[in-house]
């Protein structure tokens, strides 16, 4: 409920910490972790995990753990983390050996605010190689109390206790320890499945050559399987003694993606903290429809709800990844891959097409833009893969009003490098033709005077198609069809639309990375050449030679409609929610009133142009956004935006 229609993005800032543990001094351990509980409080935190039998002076007490002086230190220790957690604004989550009817039990203790609101014990103790937990702890199998005294209250003990938001339901914590997660069915699992959205684990993993790289995989699918936010703190290099040494290795992941990690191996305390984004996971739990269905694994499974306060917040710093190219990959190891991913599924679409069809010819009309010439260059990948002869391969320049010499150029040399022959068909007459057919003036610059053109290339295209015994490939990419930045029936249409799932800040790397690492220099040169070209259609007369229609003047910046599109589509954002990520990525790039002016721009058409998006070719899925009727996206072609534009307002 937000009933002051306050801002409400979903996010809860959470913290993931490995105190300095001095082994075997349980008070000064204690202090250290109030110490930190403080620091990461002033940042705004508030869900602060610390690790696995922090409280008991370190994971590595052994058999000190049955010493009775240990274990009282521990309560002591506790008790002051509790009376200290009256003045720390956070829910703190800390380990500490618990003995409740002659067993030990590794548990996590969790405080809201000077109150103990549930204990959760360990279910998987390690027991073999360096771990021997079975020599010291009882499982929480072993457990047969549902409560227990603490302190004079009655606390809530077991792994059945799940901690939720009194200020917002969807916030529900699940706990477990170290080795629960990683079972072959961690416990975290079935508290998904129960509804926790963020997970939290208290870890005591040692260093091992490799095993980082296996943690950040395990926390990563974790996360990803449970569509959840994951919390994992890990023990410091302090804990490090005799044979086990530990990296302080605190991570925390969301659905899938690692959103922060400490640096390993610090001396002293160490921790990260970060901002999940809850709305997200349950909007993907909502999308995901296997997940429901994973509620008759509980069984006979009863979940207890503990009621915390764990409220939400709009940071006015977001911490947590937000690209302003959310298309992109940034990570340099990562550009490779996702060029190669992506012409692979491009031209084994398009190779799959070809062969259905049984042709050996297509049909393509460069411009000398961006989106044909990523068209071409799939093209002649396709018809090297499945060793056709080049010749094959159609391609047709059509300048018409608005065609400057410097696109008709770039568009024939681009031909040329790879070894192709172009055909120049002029769609000048053509188009006056059906202008003066139609009773238009042929003088003003409309919308009439501009589709023509885009109609008559199509024409064109398609009647070549069928000259040739080809099919025509579409160039039109997704930022066009978010935007409905086409014309129906004109460059809308195609046999085969391979550009479809590209959005247009993904097809300028594309272009781009060919450029620097795929082709010879001659052909880098002209590729270089495209992508200085303003983005245009090209279909009003140029000023002086240069192109006067330039579209990101017209509709916006492709890189602000991209970014729209990611959230609103990927990830179901409100406009408000949309607004402030994009000023939280591009920062002072764009005032807040050209980034509102823009977003309204993009909802307008993004609901004006559904019908558009009814009728596509078939073009391949690339990426994680897609608006095809028969694949991702179906929407009414006539539903209003007037809800998302009041909300923007």
């Amino acid at each position: 409920m937000n009933p002051k229609n306050e801002p409400d993005f979903g996010f809860v800032r959470v913290a993931a910490v490995s105190p300095e543990v001095v082994i075997g001094d349980v008070i000064i351990t204690a202090m250290n972790v109030i110490r930190m509980a403080e620091t990461y409080v002033k940042e705004g935190a508030k869900l602060i995990v610390f690790p696995e039998l922090c409280l008991a002076g370190g994971y590595t007490n052994a058999d000190l753990l049955h010493q009775a002086t240990l274990q009282n230190e521990a309560l002591k220790a506790l008790e002051l983390v509790k009376i200290a957690s009256e003045k720390i604004d956070a829910v703190l989550i800390v380990g500490l050996p618990l003995c409740v009817n002659s067993t030990l039990f590794n548990v996590a203790a969790v405080i809201d605010r000077g109150k103990i609101a549930g204990i959760v014990p360990k279910t998987y103790l390690p027991n073999g190689g360096e771990f021997y937990e079975a020599r010291w702890f009882g499982s929480a199998t072993n457990l047969v109390h549902t409560h227990i005294e603490l302190f004079g209250k009655n606390v809530p003990i077991g792994t059945d206790l799940l901690f939720r938001s009194v200020e917002d339901t969807k916030i529900i914590v699940g706990v477990e320890i170290c080795e629960d997660v990683w079972t072959p069915i961690p416990p975290s699992s079935f508290a998904a499945v129960a509804g926790a959205t963020i997970l939290v684990n208290l870890s005591a993993s040692n260093e091992l050559v490799g095993k980082a790289a296996y943690r950040q995989q395990l926390i990563a699918q974790q996360s990803g399987r449970c569509i959840a936010g994951y919390v994992y703190s890990c023990a410091g290099a302090g804990e490090s003694t005799t044979d086990v040494v530990f990296g302080g290795h605190n991570i925390i992941a969301e659905n899938g993606s690692i959103l922060t990690e400490s640096n390993r191996f610090t001396l002293g305390p160490t921790g990260t903290f970060t901002d999940i984004d809850v709305d997200l996971c349950v909007l993907n739990r909502m999308k995901a429809t296997s997940f429901a269905k994973c509620t008759h694994e509980l069984g006979s499974r009863k979940y207890r709800l503990i009621e915390v306060s764990l409220p939400k917040h709009v940071p006015d710093k977001l911490r947590r990844p937000n690209p302003s190219a959310p298309f992109v990959p940034t990570a340099k190891a990562d550009k490779a891959g996702v060029c190669t991913d992506v012409f692979n599924i491009m031209v084994t679409g398009l190779i799959q097409r070809i062969k259905k069809i049984g042709c050996k010819d297509v049909v393509l009309g460069l411009s000398g833009g961006l989106d044909s010439t990523l068209a071409l260059l799939v093209c002649i990948k396709a018809f090297e893969r499945l060793g056709y002869d080049k010749s094959g391969i159609h391609v047709y320049t059509m300048p018409g009003f608005g065609t400057t010499d410097e696109t008709k150029s770039n568009a024939i040399v681009l031909a040329r490098v790879f070894g192709l022959t172009i055909e120049t068909i002029n769609i000048a007459n053509g188009s006056l033709q059906i202008l003066e057919d139609i009773g238009h003036d042929t003088t003003t610059q409309d919308v009439v005077f501009e589709n023509a053109q885009a109609r008559y290339r199509t024409l064109v295209l398609m009647q070549k198609a069928n000259q040739v015994g080809g099919i025509v490939i579409g160039t039109g990419d997704l930022s066009e069809a978010a935007l409905g930045w086409c014309t129906y029936n004109g460059d809308h249409m195609s046999h085969y639309a391979v550009n479809t799932g590209v959005p247009k800040t993904l097809v300028r790397f594309v272009v781009e990375w060919v450029a620097n690492n795929e082709v010879q220099p001659v052909a880098t040169q002209v590729l270089q050449a495209i992508l200085e070209t303003p983005v245009s259609p090209e279909l009003t007369r140029p000023k002086d030679g240069v192109i006067a229609q330039k579209t990101e003047e017209i509709i916006g910046p492709y890189e602000l409609h991209d970014f729209f599109l990611f959230h609103f589509v990927r990830r179901g954002a409100s406009p408000r929610k949309i607004l402030y990520l994009a000023r939280q990525a591009f920062g002072d790039k764009y005032t807040e009133e050209e980034v509102r002016k823009w977003l309204r721009v993009f909802i307008t058409r993004f609901f004006k142009n559904q019908f558009k998006r009814s009728a596509v070719p078939d073009g391949p899925k690339v990426g994680s956004v897609a608006l095809s009727p028969r694949g991702d996206w179906r929407m009414p072609s006539d539903a209003s935006p007037a809800q998302w534009l009041r909300e923007l307002d």
